[in-house]
């Protein structure tokens, strides 16, 4: 046994001391924080290097634990990030607290430890726009999915019901897009008269991307055009098709309110992506382009004549060719376009997109036989906001049924073609997510199980196994206060009542 005392010190060097730092802070609950001291010092009995020789796979690592010593090395500091992970695991549930409970020593077995993901896009994915959610919590967020040893967080930042990102060049974004006068009370007409909102200034952004970045996290902003645009009318109702002024969106569902297919509604998405660009340093930048209603193109002579002019077949088309012009905004500044599947319709996007399929696998497995790399997030099986069970006490949800049996029984398809599946993603939309706790109840154990999926060959993985080695995985939750779902069921305070989150 390993024994984490007040004589523990950890030593790292150069790229490694990153993820010594996130360890010493993880380390509070045993009751000491050890000192980060160089790699090479003799009191250093928990080492971490970066090490190409520790694997093949780039997030490939090995860890030894020994009576007398720890050894953590990855291929690369990514690598590291998870065998830091992996090491916290290992911890006693209570060791993960913020403060010791014990007053014994935490002990860890001996063990020796070789492991790599299967996929490289193990996400998850936060609509903060339709609730908005504060930066304390994406962080939270950011540090359960380093826990699961999840590299993506994808923060849905835009949508009809709030705009969420401070853009410089155009201020009635925070001043107007932020804010809603109110929210539609579940599946009912009534409203809860209570003003809803708020936005992250790029300094909140920043503390974002750089809390991440320290454990080995990627964050995908997305800004979803040409559709789920209500927000933008509201500020700027000359960029839609009609002029006429809009409200933030009070109620759910797609609104048929889009942009225009004008060298004006170009220039500031533009304008937008230049500021996502500046604050978001990882290679991927998503532009939605799902659920964009034809309606308001349809009803417009200015837009038959703007597709016509274009050499389009139809107005439908618009949007393929709104995204691309998008895209090679993106890519001429080095990053790669993402998108929700919709991108591949109607003309679809350049091959160097990224399709996330979302409406089903099949969506996937075309994209990958044209070219695309995709990441699978299925809402039959992704999709965290829906129930979670039969079972009436469930509280209120969009609809759907995702057991979390039925995501550790998933095995995402392959295809067949020159594109590849870079991974996988849960959803968390937040029509019916309106705090934080909603979310973490909607997200774990589900995330937890997909984690798995991620990060396991599927003739490595057993889903039955996964489920009886969930228990113990749920008290590491409980040292961390989340607020997850007990596989037996809600607890009395999760459940949905009568009231407004009364199961329908």
């Amino acid at each position: 046994m390993f024994a984490i005392d007040a004589g523990t010190a950890i030593g790292a060097d150069g790229d490694a001391r990153p993820a010594a730092w996130v360890l010493h802070d993880a380390l509070a609950g045993t009751g000491t924080r050890p000192p980060v001291v160089a790699a090479g010092d003799p009191a250093a009995s928990i080492v971490l290097r970066t090490d190409p020789a520790a694997s093949d796979r780039p997030e490939g690592y090995t860890l030894m634990v020994r009576p007398e010593r720890v050894e953590l090395a990855g291929s690369t500091p990514e690598a590291l990030s998870r065998a830091v992970q992996t090491f916290r695991q290992l911890l006693p549930p209570a060791a993960l607290r913020r403060s010791p409970v014990a007053a014994a020593p935490t002990v860890i077995g001996c063990c020796r430890i070789e492991d790599a993901p299967r996929y490289s896009w193990r996400g998850v994915h936060l609509d903060v726009a339709r609730h908005f959610m504060p930066v304390s919590f994406v962080l939270r967020m950011i540090d359960l999915a380093a826990l699961h040893r999840l590299n993506v967080l994808h923060l849905h930042l835009t949508d009809d019901q709030g705009w969420r990102i401070a853009v410089p060049s155009h201020p009635r974004l925070t001043e107007v897009s932020a804010w809603r006068a109110e929210t539609v009370i579940g599946r009912t007409d009534a409203f809860d008269g209570t003003p809803h909102g708020g936005f992250y200034t790029l300094d909140d952004l920043r503390e974002i991307v750089g809390y991440a970045a320290a454990r080995s996290v990627t964050v995908v902003p997305e800004i979803d055009l040409p559709g789920h645009v209500q927000a933008v009318l509201a500020a700027y109702p000359e960029l839609g098709n009609t002029g006429r002024p809009v409200d933030v969106r009070r109620t759910w569902g797609v609104s048929t309110n889009v942009l225009a297919p004008t060298d004006e509604a170009l220039g500031f998405a533009r304008d937008v992506l230049d500021t996502v660009l500046d604050v978001f340093p990882g290679p991927w930048v998503h532009l939605g382009g799902d659920e964009c209603p034809r309606t308001e193109w349809r009803a417009s002579p200015a837009a038959a004549i703007r597709a016509a002019e274009l050499g389009l077949g139809s107005v439908d088309e618009l949007q393929s060719w709104f995204l691309r012009q998008l895209h090679g905004h993106v890519t001429a500044r080095g990053r790669r376009v993402v998108g929700w599947d919709e991108v591949a319709d109607d003309g679809g996007m350049p091959v160097d997109t990224v399709v996330m399929a979302w409406r089903d696998s099949d969506r996937g497995v075309a994209a990958i036989k044209a070219g695309h790399d995709v990441v699978m997030c299925p809402e039959q099986v992704t999709y965290f906001d829906h129930y979670q069970s039969d079972g009436q006490d469930e509280p209120l949800a969009i609809g759907g049924l995702t057991t979390v049996e039925d995501v550790a029984a998933w095995t995402p398809p392959n295809g067949d073609g020159p594109g590849r599946v870079l991974g996988v993603q849960g959803q968390h939309w937040s029509e019916y997510l309106p705090t934080p706790a909603a979310v973490e109840y909607a997200a774990f154990p589900r995330l937890s199980a997909l984690a798995e999926v991620g990060w396991t060959a599927p003739e490595r993985r057993d889903a039955g196994d996964l489920l009886r080695r969930l228990p113990a995985h749920l008290r590491r939750l409980d040292a961390l206060g989340v607020n997850y779902r007990p596989l037996e069921g809600p607890r009395p305070g999760q459940r949905g009542g009568t009231g407004r989150r009364r199961r329908r």
